[in-house]
This record gives structure tokens, C-alpha cells and sequence, in this order.
């Protein structure tokens, strides 16, 4: 199939994979805007369209041909209780390397500013990659509705994930108690947060043997005085609107483990990649984790390049390409000396 050529509507159509289809971009109708009648090499020239979808697209179809690579996180019941949970689920993509079956899995994360959950390009596409470089991974689509208290949702989701890799332990090529990590932008945030007292010390659940944060927000701190010096009418709504996220005002997370750097103790070794160029989330973010981990003498690996943007994804056709297969080779360096 030559998927460059393919529209996205006609591809996201496909019953084989219409379990998953609309959270191509969670909580985005792709169906009412232009680009559903686009074809995957006219997306790929959009400002906000990085990544190399049709990869992405195509293993995705290999995945559903493949068998059981759906799963659901929350029971019908659990939906009905609350609606936000309907849909959050993995969608597992096997390596078809050997020696992936002796590593840990990747835990993928996409981005989407807690609106939306990027499937399409920073989901599928590099989940490829990973594969590629023989690693297991399953791609997370969490919650990204709801009123109060969104990040604790987003850390039972984290443990909902995990649990239900052990149930079907048994039944996949995969250890449940050994996992990498990697988030972009918000789900950055998540994977930093799930190694701080609210995640898996909450849980009980493994530690991660790696985390790869891709352009991550990390610190409210920050973020609030970067709103606070802003005159953007946006920034005043945010900084009104903390509660969705934090479960309070913004200027009280400042003083909870959702500021990262204060609750960076529990990480396990880090490699985080930004480009210099970001408008959306500040490098000092990237930065500021890197020097807190530093002085906890935790691992770390900081790449930032001079371009890229925020949101390049797998980083195809851009100076971060690539960086999948230095972030899995730097953990592997790791795991052969370690300190």
C-alpha cells in the first residue's frame, strides 16, 4: 500500500483498525477539517504535522493484522461512572527483533497540551521506531477530559496501563515489571510525574528502568512566572484555570510534586531531547531537569538541537532524527557500565 498516496480519511476508515481510528488525534474530530481529504504527503508539508505518519499508519496496520494489540483500560462500568475514561487504552506494537523480548518495553506517551492525545504523529510514528531498533512499545492514549484534578486521573491511567500489561503477561513477549518511559510535551510532564511520589511509589509498581521526556514541561514554577510576565489574555485564563489540571490553583502546585524539580529524587536515569527553538515549552524546563538530576547524581543525558520547533516527533527530515535510536543505545551504554 502506498500510504503517502492514501488520504488520511480513507486510511483512518479501515475497520481493521476502527477501534482506534478516532483517537488518531484524541478529542479532535478529523472527519469536519480539510486535512481528513488530504493525502499523508500533503499532511506531511503542514506546519504542525511532524513525524513520518505514513510509518506510522502502516505498522499500525500491521499491528491490527497481526491479532490482540487493543486494550481498553477501563471497564464498561468504570465508563459509565465517569465518561472521561471511555476510550483510554494501549495499542501494543511487538518488535520484530529477537533480542526485544530480552529488553524492557516502551511505555509511549504522545503529547497534545491535556486537549488532545497525538496519535498520529508523535504515537504511531515513533512507536516504529522504537520497534526498529528492537523494543517492544506500547503506545498510552490517556484522559484528557474533565473539570478538576486531571494529572491524577492521568497516573491511575499510568497504573491501569501497567496492571494490565501484567495480566497479559503471560500472553506477550514482554516482562511487566521491566519498562522505559517516553513522553512528548504533556505526556513528558506525565512520564516526569509517574516518577515522583504520585506515580509508581503510589501504586506499587515497578520503578522504570529508563525515562525519555521529549520537550517536557516540568515545572509550574516556571510556567507560572513565564504567565505572570506575559500580557497574553490566554495566559490569564491559564493561570485562572489550574485547578483542571492540578486539582488547584497554580500558585499552590508550585508547592506539591507536580513541581518536578522539588520530587526528582525517585527518577531513574533520564535522556531528554528539545530543540533550542521551542515556542510552546520553554527549554529552561529541559534545562532545569537535567541540573536537578545532575545534583542528584542521577544519569542524564540532555540533546538539545538547534531546530525542530516543539512537536517534531520521531524527528524524521529534521537535525533530531534519530534521536529514538540514540536515546535506546545511550540506556543500553548504561546497562553495560554501570555506575
Amino acid at each position: 500500500m502506498a500510504y503517502e498516496d492514501r488520504t488520511l480519511g480513507s486510511l483512518l476508515s479501515a475497520p481493521i483498525i476502527s477501534r482506534i481510528a478516532d483517537d488518531a488525534i484524541r478529542n479532535r474530530d478529523l472527519r469536519t477539517e480539510d486535512l481528513w481529504n488530504d493525502t499523508l504527503g500533503e499532511i506531511r508539508k503542514e506546519e504542525f504535522f511532524s513525524g513520518d505518519i505514513g510509518k506510522g499508519m502502516e505498522r499500525l496496520y500491521r499491528a491490527a493484522a497481526a491479532g490482540e494489540w487493543y486494550y481498553p483500560l477501563y471497564s464498561e462500568e468504570e465508563c459509565l461512572k465517569d465518561e472521561a475514561r471511555r476510550g483510554v487504552n494501549l495499542v501494543f506494537f511487538p518488535s520484530d527483533k529477537k533480542e526485544a523480548d530480552d529488553r524492557p518495553f516502551i511505555l509511549l506517551v504522545p503529547g497534545g497540551g491535556f486537549v488532545n492525545v497525538w496519535n498520529l504523529t508523535e504515537g504511531w510514528p515513533v512507536a516504529a521506531e522504537f520497534n526498529s531498533w528492537g523494543y517492544h512499545v506500547f503506545i498510552l492514549t490517556y484522559q484528557v477530559a474533565g473539570e478538576e484534578g486531571l494529572l491524577k486521573k492521568n497516573m491511575e491511567d499510568f497504573a491501569r496501563a501497567l496492571k494490565r500489561i501484567a495480566e497479559k503477561e503471560a500472553r506477550l513477549p514482554v516482562r511487566a515489571d521491566r519498562y522505559i518511559t517516553c513522553g512528548f510535551s504533556a505526556g513528558g510532564y506525565l512520564v516526569c510525574l509517574w516518577n515522583t511520589e504520585m506515580g509508581y511509589p503510589h501504586y506499587q509498581l515497578p520503578k522504570p528502568e529508563a525515562s525519555f521526556p521529549i520537550y517536557p514541561l516540568v515545572s509550574p514554577a516556571l510556567e507560572l512566572k513565564e504567565l505572570e510576565e506575559s500580557k497574553d489574555k490566554d495566559a490569564e485564563d491559564y493561570l485562572s484555570h489550574g485547578r483542571r489540571l492540578y486539582g488547584c490553583p497554580l500558585h499552590e502546585a508550585v508547592v506539591l510534586p507536580y513541581e518536578i524539580p522539588e520530587h526528582a529524587e525517585g527518577f531513574p536515569p533520564c535522556a531528554i531531547f528539545l530543540a533550542a527553538e521551542d515556542d510552546k515549552v520553554s527549554p529552561e524546563h529541559s534545562r532545569l531537569l537535567a541540573r536537578t538530576l545532575e545534583i542528584h547524581q542521577i544519569p542524564c543525558r540532555l540533546e538539545i538541537g538547534p531546530t525542530g520547533g516543539h512537536g517534531f516527533a520521531d524527528g524524521s527530515g529534521m537535525c533530531m532524527e534519530g534521536w529514538t535510536k540514540r536515546a535506546v543505545r545511550w540506556y543500553e551504554s548504561l546497562r553495560r557500565h554501570p555506575s
